[in-house]
């Protein structure tokens, strides 16, 4: 089964530097971005923002409680 995002770590400015997986692994922004990418990790996508940079969204679901910002902190 693969992993999902169930926490992350915050800047000053609010942006997610690093995500707890459920196996309890930390994985710092790019890294995670490379395994989203490969599929390892469920219930997310990357996507290409208009500064041409990838970044990780959750999927659209309805559910506003599993967005990545309404993760709990760790």
């Amino acid at each position: 089964m693969r992993e999902s995002f169930i926490a992350v770590q915050k800047n000053g400015d609010g942006d997610i530097m690093a995500f707890k997986t459920s196996s309890g692994r930390v994985l710092q922004y790019d890294q995670a971005l490379q395994e989203v990418q490969s599929g390892s990790i469920q219930g997310v996508n990357v996507f290409k923002g208009k500064d041409g940079d990838s970044y990780i969204r959750g999927d659209a679901d309805g559910d506003p409680t599993n967005n990545l910002d309404n993760l709990p902190m760790f």
